[in-house]
């Protein structure tokens, strides 16, 4: 290969490598994290219904209380995790996930899934507060954005792997062997804790430091997110513009199943696409993505996508042979264009526009609210693609188109709203243990 080629082949290599010590080990983690839960969610369907003995009904209704209770507790984890410091609460989240994955293997019967699932999804939504308010708060404001897009392809990564994992436990087609791969996620999620231990501890981590040594304990000043109507409303859309998942994980290949004559298998090469194009891209598409009106663009950008996709997916419905195999395909990696978009422009809305006081209690808010935002989707989405076929796909488009337009004067007030709240530069000041790294 020539000199000049093999020098752009290595820059472009450097580029996927996060570029310092503590954005590595951050990267690192996400893989540890995903090869973990991945390893068991690719055979949990076989786990739930073969080994535990549920049926698919129960199933679907476990993980549908699941997600309420995830909804009545954020807001409380996010006020937590500000009370007892991220970094603790992502620790003690990661910890106690990887315990409960050693439980698994010796449940029966529906009651003791409906309580581990519970269970699990409290103590992976607190986990999951505490590492949103640690990334932000532990780095500088300049490589918050690059960072989250680096962690971002390294979960992608660790989910692959995982799904490698488990499709090997699959093929031996031996409930003994799917009963105890949990201890598998068990082992890999005890590494991922200890490694959470092992991160600095960041300013806010300090503050809970000296308030238990015995310093007196300030309420924080000002209003808190509950208060702040423009990042209320600009949750809301986020969770609606989130749906793209819904489209990518969901809509899309129940439609290449029922109203085209695509062969299953291409099902396989959608998947492995958007996964190819998320461990690849998020470096690039987040880049130069560092303020609010940049991130409003990257909404924008991925409503276009979204849209493109609906509209090409829509014209399969008449199609048929090679050409309906490209469309479909062409219409999924349209929607992983709006999926790295979109999270782009999350990940600037997320490191600017949050009271670093109070990282956890907007994070809560968020999640709040963005469920509020797209929670519906899956079952809105697939009736009317489905039922309605065109027109559907159409009202579809408009709903996310919609939701872009709400997003840019939601950002705009919460933005107003932060600069009236904040200390002139407070949103810059952050500061890292130089002390011990376990707490």
């Amino acid at each position: 290969m020539p000199a000049p080629h093999m020098t752009r082949l290595r820059s472009g290599i450097r580029q996927l490598i996060p570029p310092t010590p503590l954005s590595r080990r951050l990267a690192l983690q996400s893989l540890l994290f995903a090869t973990g839960e991945g390893t068991f969610m690719t055979g949990s369907a076989v786990f739930f219904t073969q080994v535990v003995g549920l049926s698919a009904a129960q199933v679907g209704l476990g993980l549908t209380v699941a997600g309420v209770v995830s909804f009545l507790v954020a807001y409380p984890a996010g006020r937590l995790v500000d009370v007892l410091g991220p970094k603790r609460m992502w620790a003690a989240g990661a910890l106690l996930g990887a315990l409960m994955f050693g439980v698994w293997p010796f449940m029966s019967g529906f009651a003791s899934y409906l309580l581990m699932v519970v269970l699990f999804e409290i103590v992976g939504n607190a986990g999951g507060a505490g590492r949103g308010a640690y990334i932000l708060d532990v780095m500088p404001e300049a490589e918050r954005v690059g960072t989250q897009a680096y962690m971002y392809s390294s979960l992608n990564v660790g989910f692959t792997l995982g799904a490698i994992i488990g499709g090997v436990a699959l093929a031996f087609d031996n409930l003994t062997v799917m009963r105890w791969l949990p201890l598998l996620a068990l082992a890999i999620g005890l590494v991922n804790a200890f490694w959470i231990g092992r991160l600095p501890r960041a300013s806010h981590d300090l503050r809970v430091a000296e308030r238990e040594r015995g310093a007196r304990r300030e309420n924080v000043p000002g209003k808190g997110p509950l208060r702040n109507v423009g990042w209320m409303a600009l949750s809301f859309f986020s969770g609606t513009l989130n749906t793209n998942q819904v489209l990518l994980n969901v809509v899309i290949p129940l439609w290449l199943v029922e109203e085209t004559d695509s062969p299953h298998w291409l099902l396989a090469w959608l998947f492995g696409t958007n996964t190819v194009l998320c461990i690849f891209l998020p470096a690039y598409t987040s880049r130069g993505v560092r303020t609010v009106d940049h991130a409003i663009r990257a909404v924008w950008i991925s409503s276009g996508f979204f849209v493109l996709s609906c509209l090409i997916t829509m014209e399969t419905h008449s199609t048929t042979g090679l050409l309906t195999i490209f469309l479909v395909w062409l219409g999924h990696v349209a929607v992983t264009g709006a999926e790295l978009a979109n999270s782009a422009g999350n990940f600037t809305f997320g490191a600017m526009l949050m009271d670093p006081r109070r990282r956890g209690e907007y994070g809560g808010v968020a999640e709040v609210f963005g469920t509020l935002g797209g929670r519906w989707a899956p079952a809105a989405f697939t009736f009317l693609a489905l039922s309605w076929s065109g027109p559907g796909w159409l009202v579809i488009a408009a709903i996310v188109v919609i939701a872009a337009l709400g997003t840019g004067p939601a950002a705009h007030a919460a933005e107003r709203f932060i600069q009236r709240e904040l200390p002139s530069g407070a949103a810059g000041v952050v500061t890292v243990s130089d002390g011990p790294h376990a707490d």
